[in-house]
């Protein structure tokens, strides 16, 4: 990536300047409010510790959850602002408007190290605008928090793929540097792309196929495997003739599939066994079945135990692995186990030397929630959709605002 990073912008010197960084802290929250999973915030906190470090008057803009371009309390980054302070150890502010008067005025009052987070940025309907005027007006009004002579820093890879004024925008406007999170992020995608080491191995998991289309139909005549599980597996299984029951099922979409099949079937592979329940809960009564012969009225929630291993000697022997949506309902531990095997086939591989990617969102989520080793894998990506729509050859416009 031929773009200016950190470093350089460190190497300039950032002592008193303002310094604009767009993180994603898009952490998921309990009923209660509380954060049940930190991990995008643990992963901005280095390029924010060493701007703090050096001095510089620090300006963070980010979202949490999809409001509609106004306040609403729920999506308040107040919880984020709390443990955000308690990783980098000191104070930081959380501005009560995105660029209103208490950002403005809090932001004149900053001294070098200071924190300041502004309030969701999604609260401001210009952020997410189709129109390039009122983004622009929005993007000036961030770059007056922090003065002429600031500069951006773009450490949120979960949104490069997003054209919003904190993004896109902004970088228009002011210097513009990838932080150390986008940079590695864009690094590790690279790798997945120009010329991976093989056996090339993909993992798609998730509810729709829908939405992993485009990424199927980019990889398929790339790589050497596909493994399809999730929600989306009983798609492909209807597409071959199979009941699912009352699986997760997208009919406007088995012809699509029954397309694939018939093109890429050497390189595909479906579960043969199924962990199908009476309803979708915690507590439902469950049974392993061959995956033609999932009964009328139950659902699937998990692949089987011989699908486990039958995807597990692909992936253990793969030299590059990319893995994105989970294998089934992993939150109920009666539906894990397919995840946590496919898991731990991806770790045995980079035991062996494989480069592995975790692509992000629930895949991540599913690391942490079955106490699999972060180091397992060669990388954990902070954001699933960036990563899928680089793989589909899209171009992003968070990348490609930063080359410019």
């Amino acid at each position: 990536m031929t773009v200016k990073t950190l470093q350089d912008l460190l190497a300039e010197g950032v002592e008193g300047r303002g310094v604009l960084v767009r993180s994603d802290l898009n952490v998921p929250l309990d009923d209660n409010g509380q954060i049940t999973d930190p991990g995008r915030i643990i992963a901005s906190v280095p390029t924010l510790s060493a701007l703090v470090e050096a001095g510089a008057k620090v300006v963070v803009m980010a979202h949490l959850g999809r409001p509609k371009g106004e306040p609403d309390s729920k999506f308040s980054l107040a919880p984020v602002a709390a443990k955000l302070a308690e990783l980098l150890g000191r104070n930081v502010q959380l501005a009560g408007d995105v660029v209103g008067y208490d950002a403005l005025s809090r932001s004149e009052g900053l001294t070098d190290g200071d924190v300041l987070l502004l309030e969701n940025v999604r609260f401001d309907a210009r952020e997410t605008s189709k129109d390039d005027a009122e983004r622009a007006e929005l993007a000036a009004a961030y770059v007056e928090l922090v003065g002429d002579d600031g500069a951006f820093v773009s450490d949120g890879f979960g949104v490069v793929h997003r054209k919003q004024a904190s993004v896109y925008d902004v970088a228009q406007v002011l210097p513009h540097y990838a932080g150390t999170l986008v940079a590695a992020e864009v690094e590790v995608l690279q790798k997945l792309t120009k010329d991976p080491a093989r056996p090339y191995a993909v993992v798609l998991g998730g509810s729709k196929v829908s939405d992993k289309l485009a990424v199927i139909e980019a990889l398929a005549p790339k790589v050497d495997t596909l493994v399809i599980g999730g929600g989306m597996c009983f798609t492909f299984l209807a597409a071959q003739g199979v009941s699912v029951g009352t699986s997760l099922l997208q009919e406007e979409m088995i012809d699509t599939c029954k397309d694939l099949l018939e093109r890429y079937g050497d390189v595909l592979h479906l579960p043969v066994d199924i962990v199908a329940a009476d309803k979708f809960a915690a507590d439902a009564e469950a049974k392993t079945v061959a995956s033609t012969e999932i009964p009328d009225g139950w659902m699937g929630l998990d692949i089987g135990p011989e699908s486990v291993s039958r995807f597990a000697a692909l992936l253990t022997e793969a030299k590059t692995v990319f893995w994105n949506g989970p294998m089934g309902v992993f939150e109920f531990e009666k539906f894990a186990a397919g995840t946590r095997g496919v898991a731990e086939a991806i770790v045995t591989a980079t035991g062996k030397g494989a480069f592995t990617v975790v692509g992000g969102g629930d895949s991540a989520a599913a690391v942490r929630t079955l106490g699999l080793p972060d180091d397992g894998f060669s990388h954990i990506s902070t954001g699933g959709g960036a990563s899928l729509e680089y793989l589909e050859g899209k171009e992003l416009p968070g990348i490609s605002v930063l080359e410019g």
